[in-house]
Formats: structure tokens, C-alpha cells, sequence
């Protein structure tokens, strides 16, 4: 849990990343396979489908650091973005235990990178067609940590919205579960036979 302290700029963003990815991972707590691919919103993100597109955006680094030039061709620009369309549900031949197997590694990899960056450093943001932004773009690195807090989450806010709908389990809950805290008078542990009721 991220208590108040006095850090620096990137401790900071650091432990605003760490908090969301673990809301995330923690929205699919006690889930069975089938829930964490049930889309129980008019949309059709599942919990499942998340884990997998926030491995999807924490593995960006790495394609990023790869390419620092921003410079994205054609065939790389159309398998990329196809991998971002298909990152948002489980395939017949991934399941729950693996994804979280696979978000766990890149969320342990992804925070490393996370807290050696220097905010003030200069990256290419690759262009971005469907804004109308057809050239890499120097920006700082801060650009792209604020870009990645307001992704993670967002997502981490549709899950607890998907976690509620699927039984009534939510955020507080589910994470006291998930870190074995003793129940006070705000939240109880979420039990499978007993949703959540705290707001």
C-alpha cells in the first residue's frame, strides 16, 4: 500500500504504477477461467483481456528502448498494431494462471525499468496515425510516464467496474484478501461465499 512520504518525482510515479498494476492483478483474485473471460459490461474488456493488455503496454518499454530513433515502418507499424487489437482478450489457448504467471514477470521487469529512468530524459514517441500525428516526436520521458500512470489506470478502474459486475467483489476487499490484512471497521476481506459489501 502507497502511504504518504516525501519521495522523489520518479519514487513517486513508481509507486502510482505499482499501486494500479496491483488493483489489476488483484480484480482477478478467486476468479475461475470462464469469469476472468466474462464480459459482463457493454464492452468487451473481460479481466482476463486486461491482464493481457497491460503485459502488452509494460512490454512496450522494451520495444521502445529497442528503437530509440521512433522511427516504426509499415510491416511493423501493421504487426504492432494488430498485437494491440489482440491484446485485450484471451485467446482459446491462454488462460488465467498464465497470464498472471506472464503479468507478474513483466510487472517485476517493467517497475525495474520504471525507477531507473530519468523524467528529464528525451525519447521518440513513434508516430500516432490515428491522431494525425504521422512523425516520431522528441518528448520527455515524463510525457511517457504520465501516458503510462493514465493508462494503467484507467484500466485498473474498469476492472474494479468488470470485478463488480461479475459478484460483487470490490477494490478494498479484494486487496485485503490478497495481502491477508485482518478486517476493520471500513473493509472486510473479500471471502468467495461472501462478496464484498464496504463502499
Amino acid at each position: 500500500m502507497y502511504e504518504p512520504a516525501v519521495v522523489t518525482e520518479i519514487e513517486n510515479v513508481h509507486h502510482r504504477l505499482a499501486e494500479d498494476l496491483a488493483a489489476l492483478r488483484a480484480a482477478a483474485y478467486g476468479l475461475t477461467e470462464e469469469q476472468a473471460r466474462e464480459t459482463p459490461c457493454r464492452s468487451a474488456l473481460s479481466i482476463g483481456g486486461l491482464l493481457k493488455h497491460a503485459i502488452f503496454v509494460m512490454t512496450a518499454w522494451d520495444v521502445r528502448a529497442a528503437n530509440p530513433s521512433g522511427e516504426v515502418s509499415q510491416e511493423h507499424f501493421r504487426a504492432h498494431f494488430g498485437d494491440f487489437a489482440d491484446s485485450f482478450a484471451l485467446t482459446d489457448n491462454e488462460s488465467l494462471a498464465e497470464m498472471l504467471t506472464r503479468f507478474d514477470a513483466s510487472v517485476e521487469h517493467y517497475l525495474g525499468q520504471v525507477a531507473e529512468i530519468d523524467p528529464n530524459a528525451t525519447v521518440m514517441e513513434p508516430p500516432t496515425p490515428w491522431t494525425g500525428r504521422l512523425e516520431p516526436t522528441p518528448a520527455s520521458a515524463r510525457y511517457l510516464l504520465g501516458h503510462h500512470v493514465e493508462e494503467l489506470g484507467r484500466h485498473a478502474g474498469h476492472a474494479d467496474i468488470i470485478r463488480e459486475q461479475l459478484d460483487g467483489a470490490q477494490a478494498s476487499s479484494l486487496q485485503a484478501a490478497v495481502e491477508e490484512l485482518p478486517p476493520n471497521d471500513f473493509v472486510q476481506p473479500w471471502r468467495p461465499e461472501q462478496p464484498s459489501v464496504t463502499r
